[in-house]
């Protein structure tokens, strides 16, 4: 099949010459991949979550798991069968989180994972986007009375092994000559508790970890999170290689999600805005155009559903985050000061 295009040349003399000319018209290829076809053909998405972090991943009193990165695997359902029940949580430590997604075990991590190249590549994984741009800082009780984190030196301080968070702490304290004793815990809730039973000085883990940690305390006020913040940790889903077909989903979801907040489409308004928003970024993202479904191997509505049940990218960020203390901040969007930028929905 051919597709006839007009081309508009410029003779001598400024003149516009139009031809046209004919070129091929390329079918779509069907969008399939082997995690895409063993999530269809068992009916239902295996995601692995951390072990009960609050705000993140957590089960509520009724075993029902809530969180941030909890809604990202239910978007991710949303997409595929239209039901943010079909999904299967694993929970994961910090330790086995990686061999849990190269073995097969779940199908994708959304779980507080910090973007790196080693990550990226010799452990055989794609990240999909980043959902929030996050720091590692630290937290001491309020009664040490300490200000800043340069005023722990000497200090025994709770860090997390297989982790972003030791050698960035030991990066950090070499670069400034900081003298302190870690004391090494595997497991979240182990090393939180030995944090509040006073058997280190400080603990330290990203910030939204600490906030999360604090949040959960009888006395949140009781703790301090330190104004400093010593590296970047861009946090994400990740996918296996070799299945972009699975990662360009998870990818286009949070930017789907990001472009409903620039839009202002949200919850409350999505169904209006399938009847009669009609500025070509929103028809685009409502399926009413484009195709972008299709092009993922959804149905075109998939941003509909999803928005539907779970809102935008500040909706799912206020409902999570912003009750266990975590403002915007860097995660705003690019037009509201923030980092969060998606890209065209076309």
């Amino acid at each position: 099949m051919k597709a006839l295009h007009r081309v508009v040349t410029r003779a001598a003399g400024g003149i516009a010459l139009a031809a046209t000319i004919s070129l091929p018209v390329l079918a779509q290829p069907a969008v399939s991949g082997p995690t895409l076809d063993t999530i269809r053909q068992r009916g239902t998405l295996i995601c692995g979550v951390n072990t009960g972090l609050a705000g993140f991943a957590q089960p509520d009193s009724q075993g029902v798991w809530r969180g941030f990165d909890v809604d990202y695997c239910r978007a991710v359902a949303i997409a595929l069968f239209n039901d943010p029940g079909k999904v299967r949580y694993v929970p994961t430590t910090a330790q086995n989180r990686f061999t849990a997604l190269q073995s097969g075990e779940v199908d994708m991590l959304s779980r507080n994972t910090t973007w790196t190249l080693s990550r990226d590549t010799s452990l055989g994984f794609d990240f999909t986007g980043i959902n929030f741009y996050d720091g590692q800082g630290f937290m001491v009780k309020a009664s040490t009375g300490v200000k800043t984190a340069k005023e722990l030196d000497g200090a025994t301080i709770c860090v997390q092994p297989g982790t972003t968070t030791e050698q960035n702490l030991t990066d950090w304290a070499r670069a400034n000559r900081i003298n302190f004793t870690p004391v090494v815990i595997e497991r979240l809730e182990e090393v939180v508790q030995a944090y509040v039973a006073g058997r280190c000085d400080a603990y330290t883990t990203d910030v939204s970890g600490l906030a999360a940690t604090r949040s959960a305390q009888p006395r949140p006020a009781e703790h301090t999170i330190l104004p400093d913040v010593i590296s970047k940790e861009p946090l994400g889903p990740l996918v296996r290689h070799g299945d972009q077909a699975f990662a360009d989903l998870v990818r286009w979801i949070h930017y789907g999600l990001l472009t409903a907040e620039e839009l202002g489409i949200n919850a409350g308004n999505v169904q209006q805005a399938v009847q009669g928003d009609n500025r070509p970024d929103a028809q685009r993202l409502v399926g009413r155009t484009g195709g972008l479904g299709r092009m993922l191997g959804v149905d075109n509505a998939f941003m509909v559903n999803i928005i539907s049940g779970l809102g935008n990218y500040g909706e799912i960020f206020q409902r999570n985050l912003a009750p266990i203390g975590l403002q915007r901040g860097p995660n705003a969007l690019w037009n509201q000061g923030g980092l969060q930028y998606p890209p065209p929905f076309r």
